[in-house]
């Protein structure tokens, strides 16, 4: 029995694909049930919910009726708690309510589980890109990061996942006291929750390599929400136990701010230095840094790319390295100490 839980906030127009999608999985309906947990939408998603009401194995859940509107920063987590509480499942399936599944996602999710017995399962997430220049970068800069993802999880080497597609055993859930101790954090309901997990159950996280299981989730649309979502995926980097995580982000980071700073000294020289010959070696050692930057990550993304079916995207990766640097530089640091916006709501 398996139990897919997704909060949604304001999600009105998502809805309708996201029923679709459940009606058209492979996997017997008697065995899975789908818990809506609505958090304080001022939209009209309970009226949709009405008109899809005929899908028996799907519930609706309010928050507001467990739970008054707080100011706090974890709504999510507070939505995903009361979603498990009322499950009945014995694997607990996490998406969001813009994304869309393949009709072999919970099948696959299921006959993976049955096979290995993982306590967690992160599974693949991709975003289709338009023709936009934000929509190519943030499909670009996702793929790059569940290339990672499952690299680092199949290897052991640190743990990563996307909340829009993962799976724990309900049971494994309660065993580490679900979110307490990482409940005043408005993100990591995935890989905070995770990192729990695997220092209870280490030998009992995997990645679910598998085309049959990868989630297509949202794009974001403006400039705006793609740095508002990126603070908020950097303001956790901090609160990770397993600290291997914190170092790779921080030779990332300390490597990103080298190459943004780095043109800048073109200004600065000591004193008798032939400013030719300064610029020359700083732009010649620039210039290396990212050339091998950009074909390591080539030829990491390459077999991503073909996992995905987005080849085609590696054309532009090439352009795209500027803003990327540029990007993790400012990310990193509003995630640190700045504020961001998350569903309508201003988190610190």
């Amino acid at each position: 029995m398996i139990s897919v839980i997704i909060p949604a906030r304001n999600e009105a127009k998502n809805l309708p694909v996201l029923f679709r999608s459940i009606e058209l999985q492979d996997y017997p309906s008697e065995l899975f049930e789908v818990l809506i947990i609505d958090d304080h939408s001022s939209d009209n998603s309970e009226h949709i919910f009405m008109e899809q009401a005929g899908i028996r194995n799907i519930s609706f859940h309010r928050l507001k009726d467990h739970i008054p509107l707080l100011e706090i920063n974890s709504y999510k987590k507070k939505a995903i708690e009361i979603g498990i509480q009322q499950s009945h499942g014995t694997l607990i399936v996490t998406t969001d309510a813009d994304c869309i599944m393949p009709s072999s996602w919970l099948s696959t999710i299921a006959s993976f589980y049955e096979t290995f017995k993982p306590a967690f399962i992160a599974a693949p997430v991709v975003i289709k890109a338009h023709l936009s220049f934000i929509e190519i970068f943030q499909s670009l800069d996702f793929m790059t990061l569940q290339g990672i993802t499952g690299a680092s999880v199949h290897k052991n080497i640190h743990n990563m996942c996307n909340g829009a597609n993962m799976a724990y055993e309900k049971s494994v859930f309660y065993d580490v006291n679900g979110f307490n101790g990482i409940d005043n954090i408005a993100s990591g309901d995935d890989m905070l929750l995770m990192n729990k997990i695997n220092k209870m159950y280490p030998n009992r996280t995997m990645f679910l390599k598998s085309a049959k299981a990868i989630v297509q989730t949202g794009s974001v649309k403006t400039v705006y929400e793609f740095f508002s979502q990126r603070i908020r995926w950097a303001s956790k980097a901090d609160s990770y136990d397993d600290k291997r995580i914190f170092s790779v982000l921080l030779v990332v980071y300390t490597f990103n701010c080298m190459l943004l700073i780095l043109p800048i000294t073109l200004i600065f020289r000591e004193p008798g230095v032939s400013i030719f010959n300064f610029k020359f070696s700083i732009i010649n050692f620039w210039l290396l840094s990212i050339v091998l930057k950009t074909t390591t990550e080539m030829i990491f993304l390459f077999p991503v790319s073909q996992f995905f079916k987005q080849q085609k995207l590696l054309f532009f990766f090439p352009l795209m390295q500027p803003f990327h640097i540029l990007y993790t530089v400012i990310a990193g640091w509003m995630g640190k100490f700045g504020n961001y916006k998350w569903k309508d709501r201003n988190v610190k």
